[in-house]
């Protein structure tokens, strides 16, 4: 499809704007700037400057300031997670994230892991949510329970069969607490690992040390699981080896009897039921082979995969993408003063008590996933102390959804410096500043001076920096499947 066929496509006043923006005098600065950001869908804009100075001298060496940009503001990438908020900062965030848990299977000395690594015995443990009602699903060659064979996007798929007899408040309290199942399973995982060793916990501690990297996903139900890559370490981390004792059959046994042992208790309230919470029966362990020679699961097949999840969130079970939330009184149903005895706190005059600050009924969401927010509303005065209403829309879930223990590998944020680090070079070698590796005697002081002016584009804005998104991720394509072709020919030349 050509581009006139495209803007053709628009609604007027979209293409309104997109005539307006691709106008005005400073077009070219913009789609720079957008760019820059690799076409973020919601940047952020900043007003403001910053000047170089040379501190033994007081000399200016260079100065910005935002006032000759287009609209007075410098646009910077949003750095969202969500796929579903900001695809472009999504890419970069689960490039991150492969990094990262590469670097603790094959090893990277540049990211704190050495190559011996690959040698130490890991697996790739999925630990999910037990049933909380039948539902649409996929079993192999069979049919569904309903006797039906469901495509493989059908939209009932991860819905129940009977809703009314589906046990929506469990779902969401498993949810909400599966952070706390997660936190007892390293707990007991450890005891279980020195019990099958034959020694105490102290002693097992100091022989060895387990490292995970883990990533939470929701399943079709809503119902959320975690994939993690758990690894034996020597007692000093990814360095040392670990003891003899240590194998994958013994981490794979402890794992399973670990899950096993995990409860967590919801006390009851007035109509609530008390509940105990555990882990569901599909606890799926898997070796992960070094070289891909024949296994299961490969080093490559896994970080591919937990980079991929770690940009989704609710939205792929139905849910909204944002919170719905009260924002006065962040969820609580409850204003900061006092009733008229001053026994209790007054209800919320913004939600009336409620905790929501949208309709449910009127958001484009699935039913399936709307009964689930609606239990979580439905709960918040109950158990006021999780906050379920603040995370209706996660579905009550309120963890991280990428985590790592400390010795695994590398951490987001020193990957995000490395590539700070790498654009300040280049800006240095672009102005003709000094490098102070090379030049460590040639100090230099850098004053800046940002505001906050507001976030995001105008529906032209929004079009024409999708359109550089898709160009850039075009490019990243090519270049990919270019990239084996390439390597072949340099092996090939004499």
């Amino acid at each position: 499809m050509t581009d006139t066929a495209i803007l053709a496509g628009l609604d007027p006043a979209t293409l309104t704007d997109v005539l307006r923006v691709a106008g005005q005098p400073g077009f070219d600065r913009w789609h720079e700037q957008i760019r820059r950001t690799g076409g973020c869908a919601d940047p952020i804009r900043l007003t403001g400057g910053t000047k170089t100075v040379d501190p033994a001298t007081k000399t200016v060496l260079h100065a910005y300031t935002t006032d000759d940009e287009p609209g007075g503001v410098l646009r910077i990438a949003c750095g969202n997670r969500r796929a579903s908020r900001c695809p472009s900062c999504a890419w970069t965030y689960a490039g991150d994230t492969y990094h990262l848990i590469r670097a603790g299977l094959v090893g990277d000395p540049a990211k704190g892991t050495p190559p011996t690594v690959r040698d130490h015995p890991r697996v790739f443990a999925t630990l999910t949510a037990p049933s909380f009602g039948p539902v649409h699903n996929r079993p192999g060659t069979r049919p569904c329970r309903c006797g039906r064979r469901h495509a493989e996007d059908a939209p009932e798929l991860g819905t129940p069969l009977d809703p009314e007899t589906y046990d929506y408040a469990g779902a969401v309290l498993w949810n909400n607490h599966a952070s706390d199942l997660w936190r007892y399973f390293t707990i007991y995982l450890r005891r279980e690992i020195a019990r099958r060793a034959g020694l105490t916990q102290k002693a097992a501690r100091e022989a060895s040390r387990l490292s995970f990297g883990k990533v939470a996903e929701y399943q079709k139900r809503g119902a959320v699981h975690f994939h993690a890559v758990i690894r034996f370490d020597g007692p000093e981390g990814p360095d040392t080896p670990p003891p003899d004792w240590a194998s994958v059959g013994l981490l794979t046994d402890a794992i399973r009897a670990a899950a096993d042992r995990v409860r967590v208790d919801v006390p009851a309230a007035d109509n609530v039921p008390a509940r105990n919470l555990r882990w569901g029966t599909q606890l799926d362990v898997q070796p992960i082979g070094a070289f891909g020679h024949g296994e299961q699961i490969t080093e490559q097949a896994v970080a591919s995969y937990v980079a991929k999840y770690a940009t989704k969130a609710a939205e792929i079970s139905g849910a909204a993408d944002a919170p719905v939330h009260c924002r006065k009184c962040r969820g609580s149903g409850r204003s900061a003063v006092y009733d008229r005895d001053g026994s209790a706190l007054s209800g919320c005059a913004g939600c009336r008590g409620t905790g929501l600050g949208e309709d449910l009924t009127r958001l484009e969401i699935s039913d399936h996933a709307r009964r689930l927010m609606a239990a979580c509303c439905a709960l918040q005065p109950h158990y006021p102390e999780r906050h379920l209403a603040r995370w209706a829309h996660m579905l009550g879930f309120r963890g991280h959804f990428s985590t790592k223990s400390r010795r695994y590998s590398t951490t987001l944020g020193a990957l995000r410096q490395v590539r700070a680090d790498y654009r300040a070079a280049q800006q240095r070698a672009a102005l003709g500043l000094p490098d102070p590796d090379e030049h460590p005697e040639a100090t230099t002081l850098t004053l800046a001076h940002w505001i906050y002016a507001g976030h995001g584009h105008t529906p032209g804005e929004s079009w024409l920096a999708a359109s550089i998104a898709r160009d850039i991720q075009t490019n990243r394509e090519t270049a990919r499947a270019e990239l084996p072709s390439q390597l072949a020919l340099e092996g090939a030349a004499p």
